[in-house]
């Protein structure tokens, strides 16, 4: 199960002032080892080493197909390739400097027409398959934490009460890291209010 905690956008600047937003708290990070020691207790013949070994491996292998210009699609669950930040210059070809634009990585001033059109790659992984947004939706189970769901609680008997969330509520000491979230509605981009309710699309 997914366990979700309550943030409040405290950022007055922001449209979503006030709101409350559910974020994963997340429980903890496996890596390669861990996932192949997970992997070897699933009755399969081989061994933690070997899975292990393997995984590495196919860490490797797709950086390096990547690198090459290819996607490596791993079923169910995600594509993998590498894309570009470009610089976006104003020119092709700039002859007063007698400069054309280059397939180079690279930064460029600000009085520059043309030069590297990459500023930096980056990798991105699209879900595929059952890791979809769809097939995720049907599958996850989501839950409260034991904090959310007091503050939930408190707020309740509050509002019951004839109190107000400020003096008893979620507000305050109830939310995580609300002070500066642009983005409250994304565990990943808090950079961005367009669309504070989503983690996929900020």
């Amino acid at each position: 199960m997914i366990e979700l905690y309550l943030s409040k956008n405290n950022n007055e600047d922001s449209q979503a002032f006030g709101k409350f937003y559910p974020r994963v708290s997340y429980k903890q990070t496996l890596n390669i080892h861990d996932m192949a020691k997970h992997m070897a207790e699933h009755n399969t013949p081989f061994s933690e080493g070997t899975i292990e070994g393997i995984l590495r491996d196919f860490v490797k292998c797709t950086r390096e197909q990547t690198l090459m210009g290819n996607t490596v699609k791993v079923d169910d669950l995600a594509i993998f390739k590498v894309s570009v930040i470009g610089n976006g210059c104003s020119k092709l070809y700039d002859e007063d400097a007698d400069k054309t634009i280059t397939a180079s990585i690279g930064t460029m001033k600000k009085t520059d027409k043309t030069g590297p059109a990459v500023q930096s790659l980056k990798l991105l992984a699209q879900a595929t398959g059952e890791y979809t947004r769809e097939e995720l939706n049907k599958d996850g189970k989501l839950g409260w934490t034991d904090k959310a769901a007091q503050e939930i609680a408190a707020a309740k008997a509050a509002a019951v009460g004839g109190g107000t969330e400020g003096n008893g509520g979620t507000q305050g000491g109830g939310t995580q890291g609300g002070g500066s979230n642009d983005n409250p509605g994304s565990n990943d981009n808090p950079g961005s209010n367009d669309n504070p309710g989503s983690n996929d699309n900020p």
